[in-house]
Parts: structure tokens; sequence; C-alpha cells
């Protein structure tokens, strides 16, 4: 296990940026103080809540109002609550397709495969075009087992935007389970083709081709404010938590998985389905329990 994640529980460690004098490791994993609701986010939900309880309000408006708290409510970690107002805005109005993809995001979360399928399927039916719903109705191929199809589906949404360090690392993560060797291989072409888009270093991180310090630290030296520091600690230690899970390293999967929770940000797909992850892992180690006790037995 890397020593920095050793100490992973240490109370009071924010924005911890400095390596431990004597050694080139680290001896804290970099932090970020976890966001918190802002005051215009609370401002917003109760002024849309406010102005929904009016009885002139047209049903297309009425259905945007919806629509927008349900985002400030996401936007602070209320995902059910959201999904309450996004159902209410597609009652109002069904051809929203942002609405369908954050509906299919929230079912994927919930392991309600079919359910994000449909979902995913209404937004592309409405706009064919959107590249969120591409990736997540691929991702929830992906969680609900069915690798083929992911990979058929990612590699399409890939070939879109080559240089696109994100699609590189899910086209790679589940490729991984239709052909292993390939992917490794595929993704270091990739790599060595990159552009200077941010997120290529975390590609470099999954294969091992920077070390977590250094690729750490120049994350830590080029992020200005704490909210984009949180933003990019929650992407990095997902995926190096994926890194490690792969791997079959479930305890440093673990810690990491829960790093990238801590710091609140909701919106980012690595946060929600770090969650996913980490019921993945437990899972796995449950079924060996079983497995251990029954060749005891």
């Amino acid at each position: 296990m890397v020593k920095w994640l050793k100490v992973v529980a240490v109370s009071g460690l924010l924005l911890l940026t400095g390596c431990a004098s004597n050694s080139s490791q680290w001896l804290y994993p970099p932090m970020a103080v976890p966001l918190q609701p802002s005051l215009q986010q609370e401002v917003q939900i109760a002024r849309l809540s406010q102005l929904l309880q009016r009885q002139d309000l047209s049903d297309d408006v009425r259905a945007k109002m919806y629509y927008e708290r349900g985002n400030y409510y996401d936007s602070v970690g209320l995902r059910d609550l959201a999904r309450l107002d996004f159902d209410r805005s597609l009652n109002l109005n069904p051809r929203q397709p942002d609405v369908y993809n954050l509906l299919g995001v929230y079912f994927t979360e919930k392991r309600e495969f079919d359910a994000a399928y449909d979902s995913f399927d209404s937004t592309l039916e409405l706009d064919p075009a959107n590249e969120y719903a591409e990736r997540n109705r691929a991702i929830a191929l992906y969680y609900g087992g069915r690798y083929d199809l992911a990979f058929e589906e990612m590699s399409k949404h890939y070939q879109d935007d080559p240089q696109d360090p994100f699609r590189a690392l899910w086209l790679y993560i589940i490729e991984l389970n239709v052909d292993p060797v390939a992917a490794v291989d595929k993704l270091k072409q990739r790599y060595d083709a990159r552009s200077e888009r941010w997120g290529w270093i975390m590609v470099a991180i999954m294969l091992e081709e920077v070390s977590e310090e250094r690729a750490l630290k120049a994350i830590v030296g080029a992020t200005s404010d704490n909210q984009m520091l949180s933003q990019r600690l929650t992407e990095v230690y997902f995926y190096l938590g994926k890194r490690y899970q792969l791997q079959g390293d479930y305890a440093n999967a673990i810690s990491l998985y829960k790093l990238a929770l801590s710091f609140n940000v909701y919106e980012y797909v690595e946060h929600r389905y770090s969650y996913m992850e980490l019921g993945n892992i437990y899972k796995v180690l449950r079924q060996d329990q079983k497995k251990a006790a029954l060749n005891k037995d």
C-alpha cells in the first residue's frame, strides 16, 4: 500500500500539498476542503420554491422551474428531491433530452439498468447529438454487464473526439472486459498521441507512466482554488482507485473511492460512480468470505 494512504483518516487534513521532508513519497494524500452548499444555491432553491407556489404559471414555465430547482438540488447532493423535480418537469413537458439524461444517470446509480437505458434512448431520440447521453449509456451498459454493447457504443463515442482523455479512459475500462491485452496496447497508443488537454495525466497514472506522487504534485501545483482542486482530486482519486481495483488491490481502491467521495463534488460522474464501485468491491469481498467459510467447513 502506498505510504500516503496509511494516514487518510488523520483529522484536520486540509489542503496539505507538501511532501515529507526526508522522503520522496507523500506523507499525506493531497486534500481539499469539502465543498458546501453556497449561499447562491440556497437562495435559488428558496426562490424557485416560492415561485412554484404561484398559480398563474404556464406549464412550460413551471416545467423549466422544476428542472432548474432539480439541478440545484442535484448540485448539493439532494438527489431524491432532484429526481422528484425532474419527474414533475417531464410530466409538464416530456420533450426535454437533458432531463432524461440526468434521470438515466440516477437509474444507473440505483442499478435500475433497464430504466437507465430507456432514459438515455429518450435523450438520443430527442437529441441524437447529445454526447453526454452517449457516454452515460455506454457506462450504464458497462455497469449492467453488457460489455460488448458498451464497447461498441464507447468506441463510437471515442471516435467522435479521440483527444478527449475521459473517452479514452472509459473505452479502456470497458475494453478490459472484451480484450484485456488489446485494451492496454490501445490506451498506450492513445496516450502517445495525446493532446495538452487536462485529464491525460490520469491516463498516465492508469498506465503507470508517471508516479502517483509526481502526478499529484502536478495537479496540486496547477490548481489555483479549492473548488477546482476538489473537482480534480475527485477525478484523479476515482481513476486511481479504479486502477487499484483492476489490479485486485481492494484496500487501496476502497480508500481512494472514499477520498473521491469526500469532496462533495456531487455533479461529477466520478463521485456518483464511486458508490457503485464500492458496492462492487464489497460484493466481491462478501463472496470471497462465503467461499472461505465453505472451505473451512
